[in-house]
């Protein structure tokens, strides 16, 4: 149960990496953006869940290290 938890909470950190986006309904991004970014956030940036604003910190300072399909949104 308790991965279970774990999973959820990097894949709403995933969806959050866009919370710079204008309105509530883009700072959840596209099923595209949260199928890009949610395996890089996982690798990349699992100590900082739940906290948003360090993952998407932690995502930008690892832009080198992105897939290219997840780097793409960082653009």
């Amino acid at each position: 149960m308790t991965r279970l938890i774990t999973m959820a909470c990097i894949a709403c950190a995933a969806i959050a990496l866009l919370a710079a986006a204008p309105s509530a309904a883009d700072a959840a991004g596209t099923p595209e953006q949260r199928r890009a970014c949610r395996q890089d956030a996982m690798r990349l940036c699992r100590e900082y869940i739940p906290d948003v604003k360090r993952i998407t910190a932690c995502m930008q300072k690892n832009v080198r290290k992105l897939s290219p399909l997840c780097r793409r949104q960082f653009r």
